[in-house]
C-alpha cells in the first residue's frame, strides 16, 4: 500500500536512539538543547524551544504573545484544527480569514477585512499550507496595523523559504514560528514540535509555559529571599511563576529528530523532485490540476494536493479514492475547513462565509508524497489517476 505520507528511518536513526537509551538521560537532558540549537541555526532564529507536539507549541506561543480571555486569534479555515484551537485553549475568540484560491494560503486582503471589522485581535496565525510560505510581508503589515502578534503555523513548512531568501522559522516577518515533527512531516521525532523566536522575553516565557510555569535555568526569582540560607544558594530551589503545562519533549525524541535533521537537504530535494514530476504529468490534464503550482523551490512540500473537476470526471471524489485504494494507493483530503466542523458550527460559524475555502475543499485531493516514494511508485499513482476515471 502506498500511503499519502510516510516517515523514513535508516540505521543511523536507530543507532542514535539506541545510543541515547544506553547513556541517558531519557528526558530533561542535554539532547533537547542540542536539538534546539540545530533547529535555530538551520532556520536562522535566535531561540528555539522544543515541545511535545506542534499543537502544544501553538498553544503556548499564543499564550507567550499575551493572548487571554476576550482576545481574538485569526487564522486560515484550511488548516488542521490545532491552529484555531490555540486561541480557544487561551480562553480567547477565533476568526477566520479566507484563503487565496491560487496559493491556498491566508489571503492578506481577507485578513485585512477581518481586522478592520474587529478591534480585539491579539494573534494572527497564518498557515503555510502544504509547505508553501504565505505572503508574510503583507500579513505582517496588516497585523502591525492592528497591533497583533504574528505566529506562523509552520507545521508543514520546515525547509521552506520566503522570496527574500530567509528561512521559514527565522521570524523575519513574525514573532514566533511553530514546526511539527510528526512522522508524516519532513523530519520525524515520533511526536514533537519546536517554537522559534528572536524575542528573549518570549523565549523565557515559552520555557516556563512548557514546564508547569517553571524555568530553572535563568529566570530572576520573584522571592529571592527564599533561595538562600545563611548567604548560601539553596540548590533545590525553584519557583512556579505562572500556570504552565507539561509540554516537554523527551531526549529520546530529540535524538531521533537530530539524526533525521542531518538528512534534511536530501529529504527536501527529493520531495521537490517528486512535486515537479507530478506537475509535469498533470499539465493540461482534463480533471486534475496542481493546487499550488508555484513556489516549488521555496516550499517544504509536506503534501501534494490536486484540485479535481469531478463533474468533468463523471465520478465522485469518494469513488475515485476508493478505486485508487483498490490499486493500493492511499489518498486523503487536507482539510475539512475548520468552520465546517460540528464544534465550530456550535460556536456560530457558518462555512459558507468562506467561499474560497469551501470551493477548494470540494475539489481537494492529496496524492502520495514522501521521501521514500520511488519513481515507479509515483508513475503507478499517475497512471492510476487516468485508469480510475470512467
Amino acid at each position: 500500500m502506498i500511503p499519502y505520507g510516510r516517515h523514513f528511518l535508516d540505521e543511523d536513526d536507530v543507532q542514535a536512539v539506541v545510543d541515547l537509551l544506553r547513556r541517558g538521560p531519557l528526558t530533561q537532558g542535554p539532547m533537547v538543547e542540542v536539538f534546539e540549537a540545530a533547529v535555530a541555526e538551520y532556520v536562522g532564529a535566535d531561540y528555539a524551544v522544543a515541545v511535545a507536539s506542534c499543537t502544544a507549541g501553538l498553544h503556548i506561543a499564543a499564550a507567550a504573545a499575551g493572548m487571554g480571555r476576550g482576545d481574538r486569534l485569526v487564522t486560515s479555515p484550511i488548516t488542521f484544527v490545532a491552529s484555531s484551537n490555540a486561541g480557544l485553549y487561551n480562553n480567547g475568540k477565533v476568526s477566520f480569514a479566507d484563503i487565496d484560491p491560487e496559493t491556498v494560503n491566508m489571503s492578506p486582503d481577507a485578513l485585512g477585512a477581518v481586522l478592520d471589522a474587529t478591534d480585539d485581535t491579539r494573534v494572527v496565525m497564518p498557515v503555510h499550507f502544504s509547505g508553501l510560505p504565505c505572503d508574510m510581508p503583507a500579513i505582517r503589515a496588516r497585523a502591525n496595523e492592528a497591533g497583533a502578534a504574528v505566529i506562523e503555523d509552520a507545521a508543514h513548512a520546515l525547509g521552506g523559504s520566503y522570496e527574500d531568501g530567509s528561512m521559514v522559522g527565522s521570524c523575519t516577518h513574525s514573532d514566533m514560528a511553530v514546526f511539527s515533527f510528526h512522522p508524516v512531516k519532513l523530519i520525524a521525532a515520533g511526536e514533537g514540535g519546536v517554537v522559534t523566536t528572536n524575542d528573549p522575553e518570549m523565549y523565557r516565557r515559552l520555557l516556563r509555559l512548557r514546564s508547569h510555569g517553571i524555568n530553572k535555568a535563568d529566570d530572576p526569582y520573584e522571592m529571592p529571599e527564599l533561595s538562600v540560607t545563611d548567604g548560601m544558594d539553596n540548590p533545590w530551589y525553584y519557583e512556579m511563576q505562572e500556570l504552565g503545562y507539561h509540554y516537554r519533549i523527551t531526549d529520546i525524541q530529540c535524538a531521533l529528530a537530530l539524526s533525521q535533521f542531518r538528512k534534511i537537504d536530501r529529504f527536501i530535494a527529493r520531495r521537490r523532485e517528486l512535486a515537479r514530476a507530478y506537475d509535469a504529468a498533470l499539465e493540461g490534464h482534463p480533471v486534475f490540476r496542481p493546487a499550488q503550482p508555484m513556489g516549488r523551490d521555496r516550499s517544504g512540500h509536506h503534501i501534494y494536493v490536486v484540485r479535481g473537476d469531478w463533474e468533468a470526471a463523471g465520478i465522485s471524489r469518494a469513488e475515485i479514492m476508493t478505486r485508487l485504494r483498490a490499486r493500493e494507493i492511499v489518498t486523503q483530503v487536507h482539510y475539512i475547513p475548520v468552520p465546517a466542523h460540528p464544534y465550530y458550527r456550535s460556536l456560530g460559524f457558518d462555512p459558507s462565509d468562506y467561499p474560497e475555502s469551501m470551493a477548494y475543499y470540494e475539489q481537494a485531493l492529496t496524492l502520495p508524497l514522501f521521501y521514500a516514494l520511488t519513481d515507479d511508485e509515483q508513475a503507478h499513482v499517475i497512471r492510476s489517476l487516468d485508469d480510475v476515471l470512467p
